[in-house]
């Protein structure tokens, strides 16, 4: 047979191999880094015997594939520690993830400690050296197996496979794990690894099933890279919004207000009242949006009709039940005996409400493109598992809009969305720092959506169109796509890799004929629009959970809750530090006054650890000569300025939006 490597050599040989053989047969050096192999493009143990000609390339923990092969033969050893030392522990699955691996387990919650102990007895297991077999079971065989050994988990696994499937299972020295590969040749092949958190998981993610014990850990094959990771890890770790929000007071929770429903503080709501006044700003006075302001909360019957009862009601939080008819109680009459309860529901949505406003008058072809935007509150029944900080919640507040427009503008709109997402993205910084997704419907899955799939595929082929013709770079994720009408998603990425959909605009030719929707053409007859459902900046909390995370905290001097903080060097000079104060306030500048009787050293800590972009001190030769001395976190001590020239420069800053980059290092300013 003939093997054809990478570099395209061929090696030939007279009986089977296995793809370990043939690396070793290719050099000594590369059989011990070897992983897995790519055998005719598909990734496979390096076990696997090859007896017929094919394309071979050795894959090596260099390569991605093999990374993920190291990470999931220490997940295996880490099932092993964990039986060793806690044998009741029932194992269920284990795989590797994105930057390392988990794996559930049956147990009692484990605390840091355990985590420590479970890594030392890792390390013993190493060291051993156990070879890493493979074998195979008949279905029946394989499910006694797993009986004998008491891991109902494994059982329910196989269970379910066909009654002709053979199962596949790897022995570490001892410990045997149902698993379909691949793994390393050995224990002794994992090089660096660490086991990171744990927390409570669910049995094939069911809330509804047992409860189990998930550990987190991570594994490369050089110490260097897992200490770079770790290093990666903490500083995400001081990022996080979920507790830097906390920290620098821009909001909490509240265990007895309920999950979800983040309370912002003056901070966070001064923050999320300059974003959300500059977008309606820009709409209403840049892009030509009118605005609307529509309820909370609706009948079914509203939902009924834009289809979200049906494709969408189990996300929704539902007021009264449809199914059930109830009398008024005892003497009340406001409602007749026998008359059905109406049933209301918290809007997941606004666009059926935006399109009653369009239908409260009759449009022309001329009165197109009409452009509504709100800044609306929405609710989602978000289950308790998913919710995080800003970036999951059951309340939020988004920057919507519903575009009605004539079929032939439709593609000249669409772009102008994505031009307003995109300078609002820069316009924040972020712009870099984001992904591009075609979101498409699933065509194996038509009961999520409505229409008919010529339709779907017309409507796609545009959206691609236009993302090429703009030079935009954008990945197809299949089965996304809202149900009425395919999506761009513009997805950002959080400190811990989890992508965050951030602006959502969504080609619609399919509801207005739900709601009878239409406009009058050249010809005096009725026409049917077609719709864009957008936000230009998404949702308010998760763009601020977003912009903590992406500065640290350090936000653009005019996104800062305090803009300017002034430090009278003593009491004497209070007078001077509240005129100050009073004349940046006169400009619309966020100013506060410290006041205290502390030295300054401590007040200008205090304010660099507060985050703040200005400090001006000001004692006897300010207030004589009218400046101040001006202290940031960008150039630290930046001398003596007059106040008026501040005052300037300050509201250039702010007007704008200028992001200013910090020149010294933090410790200095």
């Amino acid at each position: 047979m003939k093997i054809t490597l990478k570099d395209g050599s061929v090696k030939e040989y007279s009986e089977a191999k296995s793809v370990y053989e043939i690396a070793k047969d290719i050099s000594e050096g590369l059989a011990r880094v070897a992983c897995a192999g790519e055998l005719n493009g598909e990734i496979v143990d390096l076990r696997t015997e090859i007896s017929e000609d094919a394309q071979l390339n050795i894959i090596t923990a260099g390569d991605e594939e093999g990374l993920k092969v190291i990470r999931h033969t220490a997940a295996h050893v880490m099932a092993e520690a964990v039986k060793r030392l806690y044998p009741d522990a029932k194992v269920t699955i284990g795989p590797a993830i994105a930057d390392g691996f988990y794996y559930d387990f049956d147990a009692e919650p484990f605390s840091r400690e355990d985590l420590d102990n479970i890594e030392a007895e890792m390390k013993k297991i190493m060291k051993e050296g156990h070879e890493i077999t493979r074998f195979t079971l008949p279905r029946e065989e394989a499910i006694r197996f797993m009986k004998e050994k008491e891991e109902p988990y494994k059982v329910e696994l196989i269970e379910e496979l066909p009654e002709d499937a053979v199962i596949s299972f790897y022995d570490q020295g001892g410990f045997v794990d149902l698993c379909a590969g691949p793994h390393l040749m050995s224990t002794k092949g994992i090089k660096a690894y660490k086991l990171i958190s744990s927390s409570m998981a669910y049995w094939r993610g069911d809330s509804d099933k047992a409860r189990l014990q998930r550990i987190y850990g991570t594994a490369f094959n050089k110490k260097e890279d897992l200490k770079a990771h770790l290093e990666k890890l903490e500083d995400a770790k001081r990022r996080d919004h979920n507790r830097l929000g906390r920290e620098m007071g821009l909001f909490t929770t509240v265990e007895v207000i309920g999950q979800g429903l983040p309370l912002f503080t003056p901070k966070g709501t001064k923050m999320i009242m300059k974003l959300q006044r500059w977008i309606e700003d820009l709409e209403e006075k840049e892009w030509g949006y009118v605005r609307t302001r529509t309820p909370l909360m609706a009948k079914s019957d509203l939902y009924k009709m834009s289809g979200h009862w049906d494709h969408y009601k189990d996300g929704m939080f539902v007021l009264g039940d449809e199914e059930t008819d109830k009398e008024a109680p005892s003497g009340h009459t406001s409602m007749p005996s026998g008359k059905k309860k109406e049933t209301f529901a918290l809007r997941p949505m606004t666009c059926p409400f935006q399109y009653f406003v369009y239908k409260n008058e009759q449009h022309s072809y001329r009165d197109l493109p009409y452009r509504m935007g709100e800044t609306s509150t929405l609710f989602r029944a978000e289950d308790s598992g998913e919710m995080h900080g800003l970036t999951r919640v059951r309340q939020f507040t988004i920057s919507e809009g519903h575009l009605i427009v004539r079929p032939d503008q439709m593609v000249e709109e669409f772009k102008g969305c994505l031009a307003l997402a995109k300078y609002c993205l820069k316009t924040l910084g972020v712009e870099e720092d984001v992904t591009y997704h075609l979101s498409r419907w699933d065509p194996d899955n038509r009961e999520k959506y409505i229409g008919e799939p010529e339709v779907w595929e017309e409507t796609e082929q545009h959206m691609r169109d236009i993302l090429k013709e703009l030079d935009i770079d954008f990945v197809e994720d299949v089965g996304e796509a809202a149900f009425y009408g395919p999506k761009v998603d513009i997805n950002a990425r959080n400190v811990y890799g989890k992508d965050d959909t951030m602006i959502t605009i969504q080609w619609d030719a399919l509801l207005a004929e739900q709601f009878d929707m239409y406009f009058i053409d050249k010809n005096g007859e009725k026409v049917r629009p077609y719709i864009i459902h957008r936000t230009s900046l998404g949702c308010y909390e998760r763009t601020l959970a977003w912009l903590i995370e992406k500065y640290a905290g350090k936000f653009p001097t005019w996104l800062c809750p305090e803009q300017v903080r002034v430090l009278p060097i003593s009491e004497k000079y209070e007078s001077y530090a509240e005129k100050v104060r009073a004349e940046l306030a006169r400009q619309n500048i966020d100013v506060t006054v410290d006041n205290r009787s502390e030295k300054i050293g401590f007040k200008i800590r205090e304010a660099r650890l507060d985050k703040l972009p200005y400090m001006l001190v000001v004692g006897q030769k300010e207030e004589e000569e009218g400046t101040v001395a001006v202290r940031s976190r960008f150039a630290g001590d930046e001398g003596s300025k007059p106040l008026a020239e501040f005052i300037s420069a300050i509201k250039k800053e702010i007007d704008t939006k200028e992001i200013r980059k910090e020149e010294v290092p933090a410790e200095n300013n």
